[in-house]
């Protein structure tokens, strides 16, 4: 295991559980999971904290079962899962223009550029959650995927906007809070999932993810590596087992027991003539079920909830051609038997199970393969995500800081070998002083040479005539 990577916790707040994971990255880059605990949750209902005290009893429970499977964990931080039927999301376009055209576009400038997007005006009650870019676009060259160290003047880009409601946001900081634990980052469930499940060819071929939870069925729609869309559905299991308890006239936890173990999506599968049999209340005489009735009624809500996936599809553009990868059932309302063939019925898309053991390591329990944990092995990878952008981010300014003082370094040396060279080249004012007085020396001593000269022709030519 690669003991210098840290331990990251995800915490996934549902209407049906609270499940705390605990997992590092090992040397081969998939992930070991150190801790895991659940509690049922009681606070929750759609994906909303709407008992804070219940809430927090369900939030410790589950670190304490987490702490139990391993004395040896320190949790802190933790990344939270948010969702719910106030979540909403809108497009946007954002531009900047840079001052420095000569210089390589940077990491700055898209943080400059994302930063901007978290001004965008939106209703006062509502909170900016994420902002997530998606296409770049530098001058007139537009779809750019990743725009550092290009060179531009105007860079701009395409944001998917996810905000949430901001008095359900404080109740899930509250909550959390109050376990004594601190927020590291909240992410939206659909795309926690979808880091879960998901490959790189799922990324480029088109695929929807779609999350059945307890309280609300999320969906995330990627297209050639882009985030297109996200949704909430505020129906989820929870809307099935209160389908079968008023329909059937059962306690809920009987409903629930029912759609676990008997349920399935598709009535045409269902025996006609199998039967389930109830304990009567306080002497009364047991009630037998038919399998097949049963089967309709979770059949009609799941039928509601898959007609909204195709409703935000339609909305969208995206048809049955583009989704390539198809849809990608998780969650744990994904369980249901024969739900691959009703969706597939109902969106004539391809579908699947996603199972969140795509980036696991082998070694941990069967559990933690199921549908239903999809969310919180997402949230651990969201934080592993963050930290190796962090980690780049400060090797590349220590790689620029270094080179800009390395820079400066050699520029310094080569100012102090040129000042020696000029201090060793250039002559004293004794040197000068000296030199002058040798040079009007050589110079007195030219003129009296030739002044000798001249008087010894003198004479010469004197005694020449006197002959």
């Amino acid at each position: 295991m690669n003991q210098e990577a840290p331990i990251i916790v995800g915490l996934d707040i549902g209407t049906t559980k609270i499940a705390a994971i605990a997992g590092r990255k090992n040397e081969f880059g998939k992930l070991e999971i150190l801790g895991f605990g659940k509690a049922t949750s009681f606070g929750v209902q759609h994906g909303m904290v709407l008992n804070i005290d219940q809430t927090i009893k369900a939030i410790r429970q589950a670190l304490e079962n987490c702490y139990a499977s391993n004395p040896n964990l320190e949790i802190n931080e933790v990344y939270v899962g948010i969702a719910g039927h106030h979540i909403k999301s809108l497009q946007t376009r954002g531009d900047i223009v840079r001052n420095d055209v000569e210089a390589e576009i940077s990491q700055k400038d898209i943080d400059q550029l994302i930063n901007d997007q978290y001004k965008t005006v939106i209703p006062a009650s509502d909170q900016i959650i994420d902002v997530i870019p998606q296409q770049y676009i530098v001058d007139s060259l537009q779809n750019i995927t990743y725009p550092i160290g290009m060179s531009g003047v105007k860079v701009g880009a395409n944001f998917h906007i996810i905000t949430g409601d901001k008095n359900a946001i404080r109740n899930i900081n509250r909550s959390v809070e109050k376990s004594g634990l601190k927020i590291r980052d909240l992410v939206l469930q659909p795309l926690a999932s979808a880091a879960a499940v998901m490959c790189d060819m799922d990324f480029e071929a088109g695929v929807a993810i779609v999350d059945i939870g307890g309280g609300t069925t999320d969906l995330a729609v990627f297209y050639e590596g882009i985030l297109k869309h996200t949704a909430v559905i505020p129906y989820g299991g929870e809307n099935i087992t209160n389908d079968i308890k008023n329909g059937l006239g059962v306690l809920k936890t009987q409903a629930e027991q029912m759609k676990v173990q008997f349920g399935y999506a598709l009535a045409d599968e269902a025996k006609s003539n199998a039967y389930i049999t109830i304990p009567g209340l306080r002497g009364q005489s047991p009630k037998e079920i038919s399998v097949k009735n049963l089967a309709h009624i979770i059949q009609a809500r799941m039928s509601e909830i898959l007609d909204f996936v195709v409703y935000h599809l339609k909305q969208i553009g995206m048809d049955n051609k583009m989704l390539n990868g198809g849809i990608i059932l998780t969650g744990g309302g994904s369980q249901l038997k024969h739900l691959i063939q009703l969706t597939e019925y109902t969106t004539g898309v391809s579908a699947r199970i996603g199972f969140p053991n795509e980036h696991l390591a082998s070694g941990h329990i069967d559990e933690l393969t199921k549908p239903m944990y999809a969310t919180c092995v997402g949230l651990i990878l969201k934080g592993y995500n963050d930290y190796e952008n962090d980690r780049k981010s400060l090797e590349e300014n220590y790689v620029k800081i270094n080179t800009s003082y390395l820079a400066k370094e050699q520029a310094a040396q080569s100012m102090a070998e040129q000042d020696s060279w000029v201090e060793e080249s250039a002559p004293s004012s004794q040197e000068i002083q000296d030199r002058k007085a040798k040079e009007r020396n050589a110079s007195l001593k030219n003129f009296l040479d030739k002044m000798k000269t001249k008087i010894i022709d003198m004479f010469t030519e004197e005694e020449d005539a006197k002959l």
